[in-house]
Order: structure tokens, then sequence, then C-alpha cells
């Protein structure tokens, strides 16, 4: 996968502002309390994947190849799938998602992923009405999504845990996948993803 597929971190590592209203080998990153998880958790293989909200070719994958790979893998108990939130691609639409996502319940995480990342086109031409409609699939109120975006100590919180852990794994784009002792970088297929987990189950 070259570059092009990759939303590079380093446009990242810059101050973020919210609104006012190819297979490498390389360690499979060990589960970070931040991380957010689907499947069965004794599940046979772990997929870890880095994205960012704000990255379209994080949701060129999210929206295009997510659906069958959950469908195959994490519905049947196949895989756990590992999600671990960066800020690359726009980074601020990216740290705008994933507070909000972080807001919902737990259990509604997933759901405001996959609507930014359905939904990147909408926002960046309406922006904060087009969250805010998120946010309402959600559960949350036009009011706790505000409250949400303004929230400095969970900016910063998140700004610094994405930075931390990119540099601890080696991840310098999104998406990069781990699939046991494999790194992969940039979009990946169904097909790719099936012989990385075969791969990961010999």
């Amino acid at each position: 996968m070259s570059r092009a597929g990759l939303c590079v971190l380093a446009a990242a590592w810059i101050a973020v502002g919210l609104p006012a209203t190819s297979a490498t080998p390389a360690p499979a990153p060990a589960a970070a309390a931040e991380a957010m998880s689907l499947g069965d958790p004794r599940a046979p293989v772990t997929v870890v994947e880095y994205a960012s909200v704000g990255c379209p070719h994080c949701a060129t994958w999210a929206n295009q190849v997510f659906p069958d790979f959950r469908s195959k893998y994490i519905d049947t108990g196949k895989v756990r799938f590992e999600f671990h939130e960066m800020l690359t691609g726009n980074a601020t639409l990216a740290a705008a998602g994933f507070l909000i996502a972080r807001c919902a319940s737990s259990t509604r995480y997933f759901q405001v992923v996959d609507d930014v990342f359905a939904g990147q086109e909408e926002i960046g031409r309406t922006g904060i009405e087009a969250l805010e409609k998120i946010g309402e699939h959600a559960g949350l109120t036009r009011e706790q999504v505000n409250a949400c975006l303004q929230d400095p100590a969970a900016l910063k919180a998140l700004s610094q845990r994405t930075q931390n852990d990119a540099q601890a794994h080696g991840v310098t784009g999104t998406p990069t996948f781990f699939v046991g002792g494999q790194k992969l970088d940039g979009e990946q297929s169904l097909e790719a993803l099936d012989a990385a987990i075969a791969h990961a189950r010999r």
C-alpha cells in the first residue's frame, strides 16, 4: 500500500481547535486501557486498527470493507477487534468525533464512530449541525454534544494518548492494522485481512 493510502500522523501533532459552539513484521500493540473493542475477548485472533474519523482513507475502509469484515469475523466470534484512536487527516474533525463518541455510552461508541465515518462529507459542509445530529442519534442532547466539544481536559488527554500510542507502536499513518505479528499499512482488502488472519492462526 502506497503512502497515498494513508493519512499521515505528523499532521495531527499540532494544536487541535474545536468549534466554539505494506505487510511489515512488527510486534502487535498491547491492549490499551483507552482502546475500544468489539467481539469475543476469547477469540483466537485479535485485529488491531489505528484509525481516525477525520481520515478519508479510514472512512473508505470503514464504509466499504468493515461491514463484511465484521459479519465474517467479529459477529462469528473468530476475531476480537480493537480500535485505537488517532488524530490524522482532518484533526479537528477527528477530535470532535472521538470526544462525542466517548461522551456517548460505551455501547454507543462504535455507533458514533460509524456515523462520523459515513458522514464525513456532510460534516465538512455543515459542521456542528451534523455532529449534533450524530450525538442525538447516540442519545445525547445538543447541549451535551457542545459540552463534550468544549472540554479542554478531554481534548488534551485525547491528543496526548494518541501521540503516545502511535510513538510506542511505530504507527506513522492511518489506517494501520496489526494482525498477530504483522503490521499492515493503509487500506486493506478483505482478502488481505483473510490471509493475515489465517497466518496468525497457524
